[in-house]
């Protein structure tokens, strides 16, 4: 039974808060000093993407980094093979706030689709905008932006349920990513993240730190084949995308929860 001492957790909290501290400030200082640099320095856009997503990965490993060092977290990671390739569509369980920070510093030129409002906040708008990452503001730009994504071989992150889970309450996939694979015809990499015990979960204040240091287990499954679901229904892809999210959700809900099982 883990017991800690009133003053490991204060410092818990403390270096929690220094940690986010830290994340804020670089990404005020990249997109005021680097971003801006790189676009004076590379004027082709697209390599200039590619070098900004690859900045973009360094940081956010050395800020997972932090959170070891300081304490606040252990990590193990499983199946790391599997994301070594081009044009995948990764989607994963999203339990903790910094769920989309660990993902992208462990894939290569990693896409992803996030809050239109994070586009304009002033510690994520430089990363986004330099990264090109896509904005979640719905309608068919939406799709269309995520397909052409997966044709130029980034490898594009989503978190199907739109935004973190509640500890104890049932998962709920939109039917968003499901029709992404279904009309660019690719097969689903699914990532299962762990962790124990639950922190920065949606509703819960960064300072209510839990009573031990988190341990985030983060686990690449074999692809999720969407042929058969195009096939079932040929002519009706919105039927099609519907049996595919609810899939997707049985999934994620007993896979996520399930002991640890394979590499």
């Amino acid at each position: 039974m883990w017991l800690e001492s009133p003053l490991g957790r204060a410092w818990r909290v403390l270096a929690t808060g220094l940690a986010f501290a830290v994340f804020g400030l670089g990404g005020v200082l990249l997109g005021l000093f680097v971003f801006p640099l790189l676009q004076l320095v590379l004027r082709d856009p697209v390599i200039r993407q590619a070098r900004s997503r690859e900045m973009v990965r360094f940081t956010f490993g050395r800020f997972v980094a932090l959170m070891h060092r300081l304490g606040l977290l252990t990590y193990e990671l499983h199946g790391m093979e599997r994301l070594e390739r081009g044009g995948l569509l990764i989607l994963a369980n999203h339990p903790t706030l910094i769920d989309v920070v660990f993902l992208v510093s462990l894939v290569r030129n990693a896409d992803c689709v996030v809050r239109s409002g994070l586009a304009n906040n002033l510690f994520t708008r430089g990363p986004i905008r330099a990264s090109g990452y896509i904005r979640n503001e719905g309608g068919p730009e939406l799709l269309d932006a995520c397909i052409a994504s997966l044709r130029q071989s980034g490898n594009l992150v989503i978190f199907p349920e739109g935004t973190r889970s509640r500890p104890g309450e049932a998962l709920k996939m939109q039917r968003g990513a499901a029709q992404v694979a279904l009309r660019a015809a690719c097969d689903i990499t699914p990532v299962r993240i762990r962790c124990e015990p639950p922190s920065l979960t949606k509703g819960l204040p960064w300072w209510k730190v839990p009573a031990r240091p988190m341990h985030f287990t983060i686990r690449v499954d074999e692809d999720i084949t969407v042929a058969r679901f195009i096939a079932d229904h040929p002519d009706e892809p919105a039927l099609a995308a519907r049996h595919l999210t609810a899939y997707l959700q049985t999934y994620f809900s007993l896979q996520t929860h399930a002991g640890p099982t394979g590499t």
